[in-house]
């Protein structure tokens, strides 16, 4: 079939018509998709995160974040999958010293655990697993109070922020410093939280690290997101170095813990004028001694002082001694002078502690007639 030259024109004025339609609509789109990805830039799907070499150690990345604002980090972090393979929990741990380096030991935990979680158990047993772990890990310093203040010479760029950023000057409680002392003491003496399993890296949701995007996301503790390396250093096989048992004095603790003021040569006031401020004054009596001369302190304590403080005063009065008995009472009517007391008299004791250095003890109980304690395992036997 033929066709006019008329309709051969309409026809390619047509398709030149539709053409130009095409090239607007096409330019429109572009534009559109561009500021979208400009706008949408920061939804991105996250990349997948590659493993480091198995024959080289990574290095491990400083605390620095993102300048991202907290709803942007929040969807930013939600849209990070969750990863269950390989999952596997953490292997008890005891810590190896004794005596004065395991309480320093246990205050470096205590208040990592404190400062970046508060006051809650659940969370501090989360960071305080995270600390052991990098521990075991070839990665990070190998002692509990190296890796808690790993890179805190510097204002900016350490592992955990309150080292570095000046919230140490922040004091809580002396009950809720006690609660952490305890929750750092059940994880250096065997006990774990599973549920982060190998995590050594951590960060609020409302926060984006530089490095969360190198890193498997493998739990998620309230609004704290726990993280591990991907491939070998992210297994069990990576956990297998010796931790130290000689932690020494860490001068920015001297402020809130005794044992470290001590070590450094510093009085124990130093840390004991803030935590031992509901303790009225004290009358501490030698003890008469023992067969092997250890001497025992006796003490009257402060009845409306929290009975947590109680715990602050017996480290200050025993400072660095390898043995201390330390007794004390709320009633001075029934405080006694040496260890030839009454029935009446040893039942009426408010708190005990006791350090042995040679025998790895150390132990604090207190009076649960006249004090109530969570744990039994606190209570004076009667």
């Amino acid at each position: 079939m033929r066709l006019g030259n008329r309709t051969i024109l309409a026809l390619r004025r047509d398709w030149t018509g539709w053409l130009f339609l095409l090239i607007v609509a096409a330019a429109i789109g572009g534009v559109l998709y561009a500021n979208g990805e400009k706008s949408g830039a920061r939804y991105m799907a996250r990349p997948h995160p590659v493993a480091p070499p198995p024959d080289v150690v990574p290095e491990a990345p400083p605390m620095v974040l993102a300048p991202v604002a907290e709803a942007d980090a929040r969807a930013q972090n939600a849209k990070i999958a969750l990863v269950s393979r390989g999952f596997v929990a953490p292997r008890p741990f005891v810590y190896a010293g004794s005596g004065d380096a395991k309480a320093r030991a246990r205050d470096c935990l205590a208040a990592a655990m404190l400062y970046e979680a508060g006051d809650d158990a659940r969370g501090q047993q989360a960071v305080g697993q995270v600390v052991i772990n990098r521990a075991r890990h070839p990665a990070f310093p190998k002692s509990i109070c190296g890796v808690v203040f790993q890179g805190s010479e510097r204002t900016t760029g350490c592992q955990f922020t309150f080292t570095c950023d000046g919230a140490l000057a922040r004091r809580y409680s002396d009950a809720a410093w006690q609660r952490a002392r305890a929750n750092a003491d059940l994880l250096l003496s065997g006990g774990t939280y599973p549920k982060v399993g190998l995590a050594t890296h951590y960060h609020t949701d409302w926060v984006r690290p530089y490095w969360s995007d190198s890193l498997e996301k493998i739990a998620i503790v309230d609004t704290h997101l726990f993280f591990r390396w991907p491939g070998y250093w992210g297994t069990p096989g990576a956990f297998r170095g010796a931790v130290s048992g000689g932690d020494g004095p860490v001068a920015k603790l001297a402020a809130i813990s005794p044992l470290h003021a001590i070590a450094l040569g510093l009085p124990a006031e130093v840390a004991a004028a803030d935590t031992d401020a509901n303790v009225g004054e004290a009358r501490v009596v030698p003890g008469m001694g023992d067969a092997a001369g250890r001497d025992t302190i006796y003490v009257q304590l402060d009845r409306q002082a929290t009975p947590e403080s109680f715990v602050s005063t017996a480290l200050r009065l025993c400072r660095d001694k390898p043995f201390c008995k330390f007794m004390g009472w709320t009633n001075p009517v029934l405080k006694p002078d040496s260890d030839a007391m009454s029935d009446m008299q040893r039942a009426a004791m408010s708190f005990s502690y006791l350090r042995d250095d040679k025998a790895g003890f150390e132990k604090a109980l207190w009076n649960c007639s006249e004090y109530k304690r969570d744990d039994p395992r606190q209570c004076m036997k009667r």
